[in-house]
């Protein structure tokens, strides 16, 4: 049925990137998930397998391949049952990553984009605000030109790797009359004197490591602007639209492991003689979710057509966002009942990937936010174009 989107060599990935994964992290899942820290070892055991540049141009050190790599890059780090690891990993490839890809200068693709890719930098992406949540537009962190710097004053929230990363890309902003425009992308590095973090203890994701960064009077060279200033709203929108799309396919992987592990345990357990499976209204039931994440694998795996293409499907990237991540939540949930008691216990798989999947309406924009762009679109006419070549 997928073969119009996976060929051959596209299987051969995904069987040797499983195996790559089941050697080098699921037997470290557990303490990472434990102690909130992932082994920098990963990132660089990814990048040397070329993992981070999937989707990059060979120049970059990347592989420059089709999209579909990237969609079994992401399902397949979902069975291994760590939403926090996986963040970690498409994080480093994607966010910070591609601000420095379409709006980096040629300096700092080399400095930063290059290392970034082979795992030998890991990078954040600092938009969101304490006090802004999915208000990019009411960010408060400023960049205010002083000679040949920038000084950067504020704070971000909820920053995945941004307490261990080596590097920063932030939105700040330098025109501080303009309402709701006015921001600007900048890199920074970690040891620059003025940014601490702080990390954030969370529901799920906990492997991860999350921070809240603080900026007090932070100096940076002029040439650390990336693009156009003032142009960073858009340029934050543009690449929105892919992190939605990765968060949707995130989803419906995510849910599509959780009923394989729930039809094995229904094979295996009896209740009243019967083993699970052959309970009419369980059978039902499941065939409903089924249905409901087999429609959402198939629009993502659209999508990702779309994008590959070099479409712009920002419509469509919020609708799977916003859908992918309600089945998959609601799945989830129904498959930790389905195991009873077990799936209250932290030993079966069901309990952290409840945790873990309810970050997936909030992260990234959350539901209601991508409520408001598909009726924007729809209802108004608004139209979103790329900012960034």
């Amino acid at each position: 049925m997928y073969s119009k989107y996976f060929t051959e060599e596209h299987e051969a990935f995904r069987q040797s990137f499983r195996d790559f994964l089941n050697k080098e992290a699921v037997p470290h899942i557990e303490r990472w998930e434990e102690t909130g820290h992932i082994d920098r070892e990963i990132f660089q055991k990814m990048g040397e397998m070329g993992y981070f540049g999937l989707y990059y141009p060979e120049e970059y050190g990347g592989l420059d391949l089709d999209f579909f790599y990237t969609v079994i890059f992401l399902e397949e780090m979902q069975r291994i049952n760590s939403g926090g690891f996986a963040a970690a990993m498409w994080v480093q490839a994607f966010l910070g990553a591609q601000h420095l890809l379409k709006e980096g200068d040629e300096r700092i693709k080399q400095e930063y984009l290059v290392p970034t890719l082979t795992g030998e930098k890991i990078g954040c992406l600092g938009i969101t605000e304490p006090f802004g949540g999915s208000d990019v537009a009411g960010m408060r962190t400023t960049a205010v030109k002083d000679g040949d710097h920038y000084v950067i004053n504020g704070s971000k929230t909820f920053i995945t790797n941004g307490v261990y990363s080596d590097y920063l890309v932030i939105a700040a902003k330098t025109d501080l009359e303009a309402k709701g425009r006015g921001i600007s992308i900048f890199v920074m590095d970690r040891e620059t004197p003025g940014i601490s973090a702080t990390k954030l203890n969370k529901l799920g994701w906990r492997a991860s490591d999350t921070a809240e960064i603080g900026f007090d009077n932070v100096r940076i060279p002029v040439e650390n602007l990336m693009g156009e200033e003032g142009k960073g709203f858009p340029y934050i929108m543009q690449h929105f639209a892919l992190e939605r799309l990765i968060m949707g396919i995130n989803s419906h992987a995510r849910a599509e492991y959780a009923l394989e592990y729930t039809i094995g345990y229904m094979k295996d357990r009896t209740a009243f003689g019967k083993s699970l499976d052959t309970y009419q209204a369980l059978r039902h039931n499941l065939a409903d979710m089924m249905s409901e994440v087999e429609m959402s694998k198939c629009f993502n795996y659209s999508i990702a057509e779309e994008l590959d293409k070099g479409l712009y499907p920002v419509k469509e990237a919020s609708m799977s966002k916003l859908l992918s991540t309600k089945i998959a939540d609601e799945v989830i949930y129904k498959c930790l009942q389905y195991l009873g008691g077990y799936g209250y216990i932290e030993e079966y798989p069901l309990a952290r990937m409840s945790r873990d999947s309810r970050l997936g309406p909030i992260g990234g924009g959350t539901s209601e936010i991508m409520r408001e762009i598909i009726a924007k679109m729809t209802l108004d006419g608004k139209d979103y174009k790329p900012a960034a070549k």
